[in-house]
């Protein structure tokens, strides 16, 4: 009796914690904020195509440089394209470049984080030191080298920016896998004879998440900055997107000439939907922590 009772407590104990995770946080008013902004420049970039008033990429000779007003919420840019409109579609390449380098490096920092962790030794030794070697250069200098070695794309932002991230993200899992590595769970799993894998990824991993999950949306808001810090110097997404660094890079030579407009909202949208991931972040390490 008791020992069917067991299982059935530690499955209602995992079902409850996620639900258990989100009351903690929508009683935040960080976390409300931050997931409100985030979510509207989601929709943005799903939906904002169908939404803006104007063809983003459409230029308008006869109208270039226009201040903000009824007719151009936002202005409009030196090539008479309607900055409100290219302000909100421009959301979509960062936010589909940025998640999915995320993504990408906390696969991958995961996976290193957990080996480094649990096999340790020699291994642990010489990853560590190659690790702590890439982390002492800047991310965006890393992030130069590579794009200038392979070419600037989409594409290959994604990737570079995903493994740019692998050794912070795997530092920081094999700290809290070291944590566990010593706890009777795993001792009775290497007792049972169980694969490395399945201890690592089974046995393991359900306990490192909160780490891997605060991680994550820290990397996430860095790399929704990198995204636009490298369009911005010519080394991310490319011309004609009206991805908001590389709108800025374009117009803030007019910042002089007092055109302030083409510049100020892209610069705005960048800055909110920072802070905003970072205030998601800071609520879910905070209620982890609770």
């Amino acid at each position: 009796m008791t020992a069917t009772a067991a299982p059935e407590q530690d499955r209602t104990t995992q079902k409850s914690a996620p639900r258990s995770l989100a009351s903690r946080l929508v009683r935040r008013p960080s976390f409300v904020i931050g997931a409100a902004i985030t979510l509207f420049w989601i929709g943005c970039a799903i939906f904002g195509a169908a939404l803006v008033p104007y063809d983003p990429f459409e230029t308008d000779v006869m109208n270039t440089l226009m201040p903000p007003s009824a007719a151009h919420w936002f202005g409009t840019d030196d090539l008479g394209r309607d900055i409100f409109s290219r302000v909100i579609v421009g959301a979509r390449d960062i936010l589909t470049v940025a998640p999915l380098a995320t993504l990408l490096s906390t696969a991958l920092g995961t996976a290193l984080g957990l080996a480094m962790g649990y096999f340790g030794g020699v291994f642990d030794e010489v990853m560590s030191r190659l690790v702590d070697a890439i982390l002492a250069l800047p991310t965006v200098v890393v992030a130069l080298l590579a794009l200038t070695a392979l070419g600037a794309s989409t594409t290959t932002v994604l990737f570079v920016i995903g493994f740019t991230y692998v050794p912070i993200i795997g530092r920081t899992v094999r700290a809290a896998v070291l944590s566990e590595r010593g706890l009777d769970y795993v001792s009775a799993a290497e007792l049972r004879r169980e694969n490395p894998l399945y201890t690592m990824f089974v046995e393991i991993l359900p306990n490192v998440m909160p780490a891997i999950l605060v991680e994550a949306t820290v990397r996430l808001g860095y790399a929704i900055f990198t995204v636009a810090t490298l369009s911005f110097i010519g080394f991310g997404i490319q011309p004609p997107s009206p991805d908001w660094g590389l709108s800025i890079a374009s117009s803030y030579g007019l910042i002089g000439g007092g055109y302030w407009w083409t510049v100020l909202f892209d610069g705005l949208a960048i800055a909110t939907l920072v802070i905003g991931v970072n205030l998601v972040a800071d609520s879910v390490q905070g209620a982890l922590n609770d």
